[in-house]
């Protein structure tokens, strides 16, 4: 392994905190700011520098010899295909503010 593969992985990683935070519009410091929209931009940023620095790396052909990054590569998609709709599925309700006992 040298440097630039765990660039690589620490990108592509790196994507799915930010990502999921982001949908769930909650609030986490990430490169861009604390901000939901700045998460999900910070996110998309890390997955477009793996992708861009595997692909210069390895080439396109590289896919089919990296495994591992495949099986990453699959749960980042997979979240960016069904982010919302489980966001919208799982999310619970906003707690209904109670008043105090008077």
């Amino acid at each position: 392994m040298n440097i630039i593969d765990f660039i690589i992985g620490l990108t592509l990683v790196n994507t799915i905190p930010h990502f999921v935070f982001g949908v769930w519009r909650q609030r986490m410091l990430s490169g861009l700011g604390i901000s939901p929209t700045r998460n999900l931009l910070y996110g998309l940023l890390n997955f477009s520098i793996s992708i861009g620095l595997f692909v210069s790396t390895y080439g396109l052909g590289g896919f089919a010899d990296h495994g591992m990054y495949v099986g990453g590569l699959f749960v980042v998609v997979a979240y960016f295909a069904t982010g919302k709709l489980l966001r919208d599925r799982f999310a619970s309700p906003a707690p209904a503010a109670s008043l105090p006992n008077a």
